[in-house]
């Protein structure tokens, strides 16, 4: 404990640096993983394609992803783009299956009233299939999160900043304070990240709490 008390500064630091390189590939996930989602619905034949593709991609080991993302993109080893665009492609391997199931769970008789109400194809689904997917596409994201979490520690490996440098240090100098408090660190995060989908989640669909309550 007293060593925790003394590095309290440097553990919120790396925590935060751990926030940014987890929860930022989050949003982006989501937003290249709801097109790809709805192609995938919209085209059955491309569904097989893009369920697989994009499955593989969650195959890569991690690791390898981190070191070989530079010789991609021009970057430094150390630059946390490398990170963030690691852990983008996982989410989006995670994701569009989630999408594409959400959007297939909505009802044809609710896309048949939209439609006879007027609404073009973007807006019925930006306006009621998205809405109606959320609790699914909510469900994915909460695993995405989870794993977002786990897999950005794998980085400090290569020397990125954030609580996987936790581990290392105290493998390093076969000290368990501080790879305890890494994971207890770890698991109060992907916690915390779990909430807040959850409460997003909630807020924007105050219908199933009117349908709970019922």
């Amino acid at each position: 404990m007293s060593w925790f008390v003394e590095h309290l500064p440097a553990v919120l630091a790396l925590t935060w640096r751990h926030v940014y390189l987890a929860g930022v590939p989050l949003l982006l996930g989501l937003l290249v993983a709801v097109p790809l989602g709805w192609l995938a619905r919209r085209y059955r034949v491309l569904y097989p394609l893009l369920i697989a593709g994009t499955g593989l991609l969650y195959t890569i080991p991690s690791l390898a992803l981190f070191i070989l993302m530079p010789l991609f993109i021009g970057t430094k080893i150390l630059d946390p783009v490398n990170v963030v665009l690691a852990m983008t492609i996982y989410t989006v391997a995670l994701l569009v299956r989630t999408v594409a199931d959400g959007l297939g769970a909505v009802p044809d008789s609710v896309n048949q009233a939209a439609t006879a109400m007027g609404f073009g194809r973007v807006r019925r689904l930006f306006m009621v299939e998205l809405p109606l997917a959320v609790p699914v596409i909510s469900a994915g994201l909460r695993v995405a999160a989870v794993s977002n979490v786990s897999i950005v520690s794998v980085a400090a490996i290569i020397g990125v900043p954030q609580l996987g440098l936790l581990f290392t240090d105290g493998f390093r100098r076969n000290f368990m304070e501080p790879i305890l408090v890494g994971v207890v660190a770890c698991v109060l995060l992907a916690l915390v990240f779990d909430l807040l989908i959850i409460a997003g989640t909630r807020l924007i669909t105050p219908w199933q709490r009117t349908r709970r309550a019922a």
